[in-house]
């Protein structure tokens, strides 16, 4: 638990050190409006230059829009915090859509309407931005689901892992977990600081890590949930004790958890610090209330590491690593449809709408062909695995 706070405390202490005014030297525009208003003269360019033929020019264009002004301003991150994530993502979507278009060599008028519809759809969310007096309380609203939402997955990483460890007597097992997780936030400052002072604020090199990271940490968690999968039977578990497969558990799965602890904390940190940052530069007279929304989301992120971390103790043995298991699963799942969707933003994967799908961020759930055939064979390859377990210990 002093290892967890620990953990906790060094990543706001690295968002006050990180909370630099360099940051606030960038941010030039009065309103919400007046970056979109420069997002709509690109945009508009963009389409001129695909009128010329420069299909690769403008495809940039629309690149510049997004990565230069819609992330890095802060547009995205005021949509996801005082709209919806669904709107963020939906806006997101239609950016890719764009470009998927331009490379498709779609007729003018075609991209001329989706254009028009982005530039509704960023107006839109200008002019509710800006006709939101901004309180005290909808700046600690938005620092509260901030933290909340970066943070959750990783705290169900790292507690459900953590549960584990306590319940299969490999207690020594947990500084490796709670080391890793130390190191990612380290990493993530690291992180933080390159894509500030590299790469921008915020670009496609972003979404290529945190895709990057997503997908390893799909693999890592489903290798994780078999191995918890196949300890639920009480003999097998009663063999594991015994020691037959030890040295196994505290070699090869002994990186393999650290590895999973280390992925769910890296991919959200450097996004979180750099959320924080932008909303400490726009907080202006409630500053404090940015603070206090991380304070009492961190609170209650504690309060779901505690309850999975010691309220899974005086649960039965084969429930608890059933339940366990099927955490990790999901979690595979989830990471599996966000490591594609991070991906088409930087235009690594193409983008096929699927229309009648809604996005649930939760569950890493997206309208698209691309992020939803892997969560599906994923599915797949879950059944098929507790079936093949359920088999094996039948006999």
């Amino acid at each position: 638990m002093k290892r967890y706070l620990t953990l906790m405390l060094l990543l706001i202490a690295s968002l006050a050190i990180f909370s630099s005014p360099s940051y606030a030297t960038e941010k030039k525009y009065a309103s919400w409006n007046a970056i979109v208003d420069e997002m709509d003269i690109i945009l508009n360019d963009a389409y001129n230059i695909y009128f010329m033929k420069d299909s690769e020019a403008a495809k940039d264009r629309v690149n510049n829009a997004y990565f230069g002004f819609y992330e890095k301003h802060g547009v995205e991150r005021a949509v996801m915090s005082y709209i919806s994530g669904k709107r963020g993502t939906d806006t997101e979507y239609q950016f890719a859509k764009i470009k998927r278009l331009m490379s498709q060599g779609a007729p003018n008028k075609v991209v001329r309407t989706e254009i028009d519809v982005i530039l509704k759809m960023l107006h839109e969310d200008a002019n509710e931005l800006d006709g939101k007096k901004e309180s005290g309380w909808s700046v600690f609203f938005a620092s509260f689901i901030i933290i909340f939402r970066e943070g959750l997955e990783a705290i169900l990483v790292i507690a459900a892992i953590s549960a584990y460890l306590v319940r299969s007597d490999n207690k020594p097992m947990l500084k490796v977990v709670y080391l890793s997780s130390l190191f990612a936030v380290f990493a993530s400052v690291l992180a933080a600081i390159a894509l500030h002072t590299i790469v921008g604020l915020s670009g496609a090199n972003q979404e290529i890590m945190e895709g990057a990271a997503m997908l390893l940490a799909t693999v890592v968690l489903f290798f994780i949930s078999n191995w918890m999968l196949s300890k639920s039977e009480s003999k097998a578990w009663k063999n594991y004790v015994e020691g037959k497969v030890q040295s196994a558990v505290s070699t090869g799965s002994s990186f393999a958890l650290g590895f999973a602890a280390f992925l769910a904390v890296f991919r959200e940190g450097a996004e979180t610090i750099i959320f924080y940052q932008a909303m400490l530069a726009d907080a202006k007279d409630h500053m404090d209330m940015v603070w206090y929304g991380l304070g009492v989301g961190t609170i209650v992120l504690t309060l779901v590491f505690i309850v999975i971390r010691f309220g899974s103790v005086k649960l039965p043995l084969k429930p608890f690593f059933i339940c366990t298991s099927a955490l990790m699963y999901l979690m595979a799942i989830a990471f599996a449809g966000g490591g594609v969707k991070e991906l088409q933003e930087a235009d690594i994967i193409s983008v096929t709408p699927v229309d009648f799908v809604h996005s649930v961020e939760v569950l890493g759930i997206y309208p698209t062909v691309e992020t939803l055939v892997p969560q599906l064979v994923m599915l797949v390859v879950v059944m098929l695995s507790i079936m093949y377990y359920k088999k094996y210990h039948k006999n």
